[in-house]
């Protein structure tokens, strides 16, 4: 397997609980290094932006309050593998399916309070990266 970079996020729920640096941990002791980290505070706008891609559903205005509802952890990670190591540590958006052992199981409170964002495909991670990180910030 190639190494690749994803992005990442802790979501408001968890730094509100102060789990930043656990779940940073489950992270790296999963073989991720985190190469970029910042704390935002998102504006509406941003988080608008950033899941533009739910803007239709139902959820979407439910998903931007909580989300601009405290602080977020913006990552970048790097590894082998990195964007299907960390949705399998990140566990089913779900926490009640999600594995034993995982980020989700362990830390979030429910579907919509779960903890974790983690992008799906190399071209999702490129475009999330991109969002919140210039070339300079992320050093490998």
């Amino acid at each position: 397997m190639a190494i690749e970079r994803t992005f990442s996020m802790i979501k408001p729920d968890a730094t509100k609980r102060n789990l930043t640096g656990a779940i940073t941990k489950m992270l790296e002791d999963a073989g991720l290094r985190v190469i970029a980290s910042k704390r935002v505070w998102m504006s509406k706008r941003e988080a608008e932006g950033f899941y533009a891609v739910h803007k239709e559903r139902p959820f979407f205005g439910e998903l931007v309050e909580g989300m601009t509802s405290g602080p977020t952890i913006v990552q970048v990670l790097e590894g082998e593998g990195a964007i299907l190591k960390n949705r399998e540590i990140m566990g089913a958006t779900n926490p009640a399916n999600a594995d034993e052992g995982t980020i989700r199981k362990t830390h979030a409170l429910s579907i919509g309070e779960n903890s974790v964002h983690g992008s799906d495909a190399p071209e999702t991670a490129a475009q999330e990266i991109k969002y919140w990180f210039s070339d300079t910030e992320i050093v490998g």
